[in-house]
C-alpha cells in the first residue's frame, strides 16, 4: 500500500457536478463495458449519471460524495448513504457504500481500502451499527476485496443494467453493537 500521505479526500459539491460526471461515467463503463451488453451499459450511463439525476443526488442530505486524488490527480470517488438515501431500506441504524471506484490506473495502491475506511470511520462517528455495499455477483475481485476486509453475506438485490437485470450480493460490516 501507498503512503496515505499520498491520498487527499475532498468532499465533492454542486460546483464538481461536471467532474462528478465524467469520473462516473470512465469507472462504471472501465469496470463493467467487458461483461455487459454495449446497449444496456449506454442506457444505464444516461440514466444514472446524467447532471441532472447527479445535481440531484448531490443535494441531499442523506448522501455524501467524495473525491480521492492520488499526488493530486483524481483518482477515483466514493458516494455514502444513510436513512432514507440508502437504496434499500433493511436497517436505518446503516450506513450504505453505494459507489466506490478507482480509475483503472490507480488500481492497486490502496485507495479503494482508504476509501472503505473512511466510509467505516463515518459510520462510526455517525454512531451507526454496520456498512453495507451491494457488489455484482459477477464482480469476483470486488466481493473478494469486500470478504478480506471482513464483510459478510447478508441479503440480495436486482439491480438493472439498462433492461437486463442482475444480482447484486448485499455484503456488511458490523462496527457498533
Amino acid at each position: 500500500m501507498k503512503k496515505e500521505s499520498e491520498m487527499i479526500l475532498k468532499k465533492v459539491t454542486l460546483k464538481d457536478v461536471q467532474q462528478l460526471q465524467e469520473i462516473s461515467i470512465e469507472t462504471f463503463s472501465d469496470t463493467f463495458k467487458d461483461a455487459n451488453d454495449e446497449a444496456n451499459l449506454k442506457e444505464y450511463l444516461k440514466n444514472a449519471y446524467n447532471i441532472e439525476q447527479l445535481k440531484s443526488e448531490l443535494s441531499d442530505l442523506e448522501s455524501d460524495f467524495y473525491f480521492v486524488y492520488y499526488k493530486k490527480e483524481l483518482a477515483g470517488y466514493l458516494k455514502l448513504n444513510v436513512s432514507n438515501a440508502q437504496s434499500e431500506k433493511h436497517d436505518i441504524n446503516a450506513l450504505e457504500i453505494e459507489r466506490i471506484y478507482i480509475k483503472t490506473h490507480f488500481k492497486r495502491l490502496g485507495l479503494g481500502r482508504y476509501l472503505l475506511n473512511y466510509a467505516i470511520n463515518q459510520a462510526k462517528e455517525l454512531k451507526k451499527t454496520s456498512v453495507w455495499i451491494g457488489v455484482w455477483e459477477k464482480n469476483i475481485n470486488a466481493l473478494n476485496f469486500y470478504k478480506k476486509m471482513n464483510f459478510v453475506y447478508f441479503s440480495e438485490h436486482i439491480f438493472k443494467l439498462g433492461r437486463e437485470k442482475q444480482r447484486d450480493i448485499l455484503m456488511k460490516l458490523v462496527i457498533n453493537k
